[in-house]
């Protein structure tokens, strides 16, 4: 017999406006609704955001302000910055929730599972060993712990401390 999973913070999504435009095209320098599009580090050429539809907790993405769709079209400025917040993200990460690794990604294009393929992003998801449950494999369903918003105020100053001692 099926049970209920509780997901009450979803309904903002089902009901909520759909954006008419990339939602990881941020205005480089406004940073005012960066805590509303869990935005938790912003860079000269890119910055981190939290994935709001997360596969596990401390569900990361880094991306360039600039959007474009293939890692050839970035600069070298752009690319160095990139490597340099996905090793800013997998200490965090680290801290954070001590996995037992961590998976990388980035997806080109619509054939390789990319979701918003005109944007390029990495992903970086926490794992241990065993998360992945009877309920994803049964249930084609995750059980994310903590709500995204409680995740991000804890992630937050931990970006803000690496950001300020740099």
């Amino acid at each position: 017999m099926s049970q209920p999973l509780w997901a009450p913070w979803r309904m903002e999504y089902i009901l909520g406006e759909k954006p008419d435009s990339c939602v990881l095209c941020l205005p480089q320098h406004d940073t005012s609704h960066d805590e509303e599009r869990l935005v938790l580090h912003r860079g000269t050429h890119a910055f981190v955001m939290m994935n709001r539809f997360p596969y596990n907790n401390g569900h990361l993405m880094v991306a360039p302000f600039r959007h474009v769709s293939d890692l050839t079209l970035l600069s070298q400025d752009e690319m160095h910055e990139i490597s340099d917040l996905l090793q800013m993200c997998a200490d965090v990460i680290k801290e954070f929730s001590n996995p037992q690794g961590i998976n990388v990604g980035l997806n080109l294009g619509e054939a390789a599972g990319a979701g918003i393929r005109d944007h390029l992003h990495f992903h970086l998801v926490p794992r241990w060993n065993g998360d992945t449950s009877f309920m994803a494999v049964m249930s084609e369903t995750r059980v994310i712990p903590d709500h995204i918003r409680s995740t991000y105020s804890k992630l937050q100053p931990l970006f803000a401390r690496r950001t300020n001692t740099d």
